[in-house]
């Protein structure tokens, strides 16, 4: 695949370069601030923007702002945002408008290579990946009186799951249950969660998001 880095981190930067292009993959632009960024991409759109959410000048969330305008403008363009740390509003937002072809990884993720790899091949189908630190943040936030307390365990697990972004066979085989028993569990969150009939929208993207905004 086609990518575009941005990180303002050179170290970072140059390292993942090397890694994609050792993998087969093509990185047409490496840029320190989202500015250069959206200028890259606008440029010579790539199949994938690998994003830092805090870069110059404020390193605050200016990769987020620029993730999230690439988002409008480019739809056909995957998105992975990269973050130090658990920022959970971020990965909710990300979701907010269009829960396809986008990622939500911690830094730390990258040095699991095969993990870092599975997650931009999933954004690049048009999947999600969020990391499953973010998502276990998100499941400590529930209160008794969120519906997700209605889920059992098992549900719960499989929730999880699904905001990591896997597909119900993947979810099976994590899980060691069979794909039709994670069907049933699926059909029951939806019933739970009040998403059975939901007219004109996608009943998982509303289950994941119904779980990310916790």
């Amino acid at each position: 695949m086609r990518l575009i880095l941005a990180d303002d981190s050179i170290l970072l930067r140059e390292g993942l370069v090397r890694l994609l292009e050792e993998e087969g993959h093509e990185v047409a632009a490496a840029v320190g601030d989202a500015e250069a960024l959206l200028a890259a991409v606008a440029a010579d759109k790539p199949d994938v923007a690998v994003v830092d959410v805090r870069m110059p000048p404020t390193h605050t969330d200016e990769g987020l702002r620029a993730a999230l305008r690439l988002r409008e403008s480019h739809p056909d363009v995957g998105v992975l945002v990269l973050s130090q740390y658990v920022e959970q509003g971020y990965a909710a937002e990300l979701l907010a408008g269009r829960g396809e072809g986008v990622g939500y990884l911690l830094k730390d993720r990258v040095s699991e290579v095969e993990e870092f790899l599975e997650a931009l091949e999933r954004v690049h189908a048009g999947g999600t990946a969020i990391d499953p630190e973010v998502v276990r943040r998100l499941l400590a936030r529930t209160t008794r009186a969120d519906p997700l307390a209605r889920l059992t365990e098992r549900e719960r697990s499989v929730l999880e799951h699904m905001a990591q972004g896997f597909a119900n066979a993947s979810i099976a085989k994590r899980l060691h249950v069979s794909q039709s028993a994670v069907e049933k569990h699926i059909s029951s969150i939806f019933d739970k969660l009040e998403l059975s009939h939901s007219s004109g929208y996608s009943p998982r993207v509303l289950a994941v998001l119904r779980y990310l905004g916790g």
